[in-house]
C-alpha cells in the first residue's frame, strides 16, 4: 500500500518559472512542505498500517533535501503516538531499487507527492498490469474518489478488453477505508482472488498463448464467487 501526499511538494511549490532567452533559459521548481501537510499524511500512514501488518516505511531524501529532513523529523516525532506500529525510513532511490529487488519486504509506504507518484507507478508493474491496481484520493474525513490507477482508459472503452479487477478492487478499498466495512472488502478481494485462481485472464495479464476472457466474463466470475 503506497500512501502519497497530494497537496504539497514540488508540484505546488513557489517560486516556479521558466525564464531567460533561448540557449540560456532557467527552469525553477521549489519543493515546499509545511509541517501540517507532513503531519496529516503521516497520520494517515500510521492509521493505515494499524489496519494491516503494523509496519510503516516512510520514504524521503533527507540526505540532500531540507524539506525531506523535515519530513523525517516529523515522522520520528509522531511515531510514539503509534507504539504498535513499526516505523522505518528509506531514501527514495533505495526504495525504488528495493521495490524491484524484494517488494514483499514492504507493507505500507508513505511518501511525498513527487516520490509517491513515481514509486506507485513503478509498483504497478509488480502485478504485471496497471489494470490490476485500485487507488483512492481521500480527504481528511476518508471521503474521496476511488478508481483504477490508470483512470478511465477511454481508448479501449466498449471493446470488452479492459481488465475490470482494478475497478472492483477500488470498491473493496472504498468499503474498507471510507465505510469501515472490512468484512465486505475482504469478501470482494477473495472473490477476485478466486477468479484469478481459476485461470481467467484478460489480455493485459495473460501469458503468451494463454486463452483470454472479456471484461464481462471476468466480472461475471467475480460476481459468481461473491
Amino acid at each position: 500500500m503506497i500512501i502519497r501526499e497530494l497537496t504539497g511538494d514540488i508540484y505546488f511549490g513557489e517560486p516556479r518559472s521558466i525564464s531567460g532567452e533561448k540557449g540560456n533559459r532557467v527552469g525553477i521548481n521549489t519543493m515546499h512542505y509545511t509541517e501540517a501537510q507532513i503531519r496529516r499524511i503521516l497520520h494517515v500512514g500510521f492509521r493505515t498500517a494499524r489496519q494491516r501488518k503494523k509496519r510503516l516505511c516512510s520514504i524521503d531524501k533527507m540526505n540532500v533535501l531540507e524539506a525531506m529532513q523535515l519530513w523525517r523529523d516529523v515522522a520520528i516525532e509522531i511515531a510514539p503516538e503509534y507504539p504498535d506500529v513499526e516505523l522505518t525510513h528509506m531514501l527514495v532511490d533505495n526504495a525504488a531499487m528495493q521495490l524491484v529487488r524484494n517488494p514483499k519486504q514492504f507493507d505500507v509506504m508513505v511518501a511525498g507527492n513527487m516520490f509517491g507518484d513515481i514509486l506507485s507507478d513503478e509498483a504497478s508493474m509488480l502485478t504485471g498490469s496497471i489494470g490490476m491496481l485500485p487507488s483512492a484520493s481521500l480527504d481528511d474525513g476518508a471521503r474521496g474518489l476511488y478508481e483504477p490507477i490508470h483512470g478511465s482508459a477511454p481508448d479501449i472503452a466498449g471493446k470488452g478488453i479492459a481488465n475490470p479487477l482494478a475497478q472492483i478492487l477500488s470498491l473493496a478499498m472504498m468499503m474498507r477505508y471510507s465505510f469501515n466495512l472490512p468484512d465486505v472488502a475482504t469478501r470482494v478481494e477473495t472473490a477476485v482472488r478466486k477468479a484469478l485462481a481459476s485461470g481467467l485472464r484478460t489480455g493485459d495479464i495473460a501469458k503468451k498463448g494463454e486463452k483470454t476472457c472479456s471484461t464481462g466474463e471476468m466480472g461475471a466470475a467475480v460476481l459468481g464467487n461473491l
